[in-house]
């Protein structure tokens, strides 16, 4: 019986100290290259999300407009708000400067790692520009690609 144990203990190995670092190596190049990846998607959807409230600032801007006879002196932050509920919890964020025929919104993103700010401005003609900036390395949803549009 002992002898049976010993050949049954024999076969029974496991996996060797170099077959064990291989594999986390492995992990270990997986995880370079995928966490980066991963913190970058973060930073585009705090992006997108300042878009989104830029665009919608926008709408709700034209809409105030057309209920004071085409003017946006009077549109500020608790006009929007109250035409747009969902720009409620963007107090931190939305940054309002009507005149009485332009304004200009200015959203300042979500991000941990720098701020990025997406402004939307309508000219006194009737022309509106998009524009965003980045203080950091990490552009996110304002490419350097885009000459600071978007």
């Amino acid at each position: 019986m002992p002898t049976h144990l010993r050949e049954r203990a024999r076969d029974e190995r496991g996996f060797t100290l170099i077959e064990l670092l291989v594999v986390c190596a492995i992990i270990g190049i997986l995880a370079a290259i995928a966490i980066p990846s991963f913190l970058n998607q973060k930073s585009k959807a705090n992006d997108a999300n300042a878009k989104s409230i830029a665009v919608t600032a926008a709408k709700a801007m034209e809409a105030c407009s057309t209920e004071n006879a085409g003017s946006y002196s009077s549109c500020l932050k608790p006009a929007l708000e109250s035409t747009e509920p969902t720009l409620v919890g963007a107090d931190a964020n939305l940054a309002v400067t009507p005149a009485a025929d332009n304004y200009q919104i200015v959203v300042t993103s979500d991000r941990d790692s720098g701020a990025a700010t997406f402004t939307i401005s309508r000219a006194s003609d009737g022309s509106t520009t998009r524009s965003c900036s980045t203080g950091t390395a990490d552009q996110g949803g304002c490419s350097a690609q885009s000459g600071g549009t978007w």
